[in-house]
């Protein structure tokens, strides 16, 4: 069993008891990721206390073997994808697809995830701002190189205006 299989079974009953999913398990480099979701976002309390628990777990059990760190964090706003789940996670939202060199096509595809089956996932194409082209692109799991969900702060703000700032609506006139 991998190690990352061993941490996913020991954090689940930790954090199905504190009313979350365990979104993603990641080991490199000497960083476990544990990464933690919950329906109406997840609070650094519950964060902290998982982290204290599993760390004290794993030091107890001596799973990973030698110094690491352990990082116990909610998935965030823009969200990699990695498993079939993720990605049926993500149906109705944007994300940016990096495929493989191999892959035919473009590299880098936006758009909104439409639809997800076992092998393969389909992306409604949007432009660089958002709009929607018409066409469609499935790609298959095995053609990502690497995806994640992308979040819109909105439309920028007016040229001239400060973030914030309400105009004032009267006219400047110049001084001579």
């Amino acid at each position: 069993m991998a190690k990352t299989d061993t941490v996913r079974s020991m954090v689940e009953p930790l954090a199905t008891a504190a009313g979350a999913d365990v979104y993603d398990v990641t080991f490199t480099g000497g960083k476990l990721v544990v990464a933690l979701s919950r329906g109406g976002g997840i609070d650094l309390d519950t964060l902290s206390e998982i982290s204290r628990d599993l760390g004290a777990q794993l030091d107890e059990d001596d799973v990973i073997g030698g110094s690491y760190t352990l990082e116990v964090t909610s998935p965030g706003l823009e969200r990699p994808l990695r498993t079939p789940d993720h990605y049926r996670g993500a149906v109705g939202e944007s994300v940016t697809v990096r495929t493989n060199p191999d892959v035919d096509g473009d590299r880098r595809v936006h758009g909104v995830v439409e639809s997800v089956d076992d092998d393969a996932f389909t992306v409604a194409l949007t432009t660089d701002d958002d709009q929607p082209t018409g066409e469609h692109r499935t790609l298959r799991f095995d053609d990502v190189e690497r995806a994640r969900t992308t979040f819109s702060w909105g439309p920028a703000p007016k040229p001239g205006h400060k973030p914030g700032q309400k105009p004032s609506g009267k006219s400047k006139k110049a001084r001579s």
